[in-house]
């Protein structure tokens, strides 16, 4: 049941929650926005406790401002295990990728998942290298889907009262055509999904799947999107 109030004045988080605006124009999967926003939660050793924050780009991408930040403001302890979490508007670009393994070599201790709205120049080779050096890194990398957004709302968002079950509703295929991209990066195989922007501003979405495809992505991921079927041989 939605409650009749917004976030509570008294949550410790209320003055780091991004506004209702923000959080659709950053997270919107069709909305290609040049900046990225990046939504994150820290839990350090067996506490339960969750420091939650938000940051946008600066001079520099918002995934360097996060390494800095965390660098500086905090005193690492090897022996204290740190579980980070990132709700990222686009995937990490291939420097990126790069600083991230290069902070993560440094803090062995610190486990890192992220989830992505969108993935940030996904026909680029070396954003995709990037992408899969992190994950062959053993960090988690996963598309935002409906429980994700609905997470963010809650924990990230200056809502309106009563609104707390109210986050934009995005079509699911959007998130599932990311997903399968991401699938076709993991395996090192040709970009399918194809992203172009009309001048009225229209996001369009085509699939172009080759053999490999068909080949090498586990069936049930292709035939979740609904838009195709996967041959079958009948003996």
């Amino acid at each position: 049941m939605a409650s009749d109030k917004g976030p509570s004045a008294g949550d410790a988080t209320l003055r780091r929650r991004i506004e209702p605006w923000e959080f659709e124009v950053f997270f919107h999967p069709r909305e290609l926005r040049k900046e990225a926003c990046l939504l994150y939660e820290i839990q350090w050793g067996t506490s339960h406790k969750i420091w939650r924050n938000s940051g946008k780009n600066t001079s520099n991408h918002v995934e360097i401002n996060f390494i800095e930040k965390f660098t500086s403001e905090r005193q690492y302890c090897p022996s204290i295990h740190c579980s980070i979490t990132w709700f990222l508007s686009w995937s990490p670009c291939w420097e990126c990728s790069k600083a991230i393994r290069g902070f993560l070599s440094q803090h062995p201790s610190v486990t890192l998942v992220i989830y992505v709205a969108r993935l940030f120049w996904h026909m680029d080779p070396q954003n995709r290298q990037g992408l899969r050096d992190l994950i062959n890194s053993g960090v988690t990398i996963q598309i935002m889907r409906v429980p994700e957004y609905d997470h963010c709302w809650r924990n990230f968002v200056n809502y309106p009262p009563g609104k707390e079950d109210h986050w934009p509703r995005y079509p699911v295929l959007w998130m599932k055509l990311y997903a399968l991209e991401l699938h076709c990066i993991i395996l090192s195989l040709p970009p399918c999904l194809r992203i172009s922007r009309r001048q009225n501003q229209l996001t369009l979405f085509r699939l172009i799947l080759q053999n490999c495809h068909y080949q090498m992505i586990p069936p049930h991921i292709l035939l979740a999107t609904g838009l195709i079927q996967v041959p079958v041989t009948w003996k």
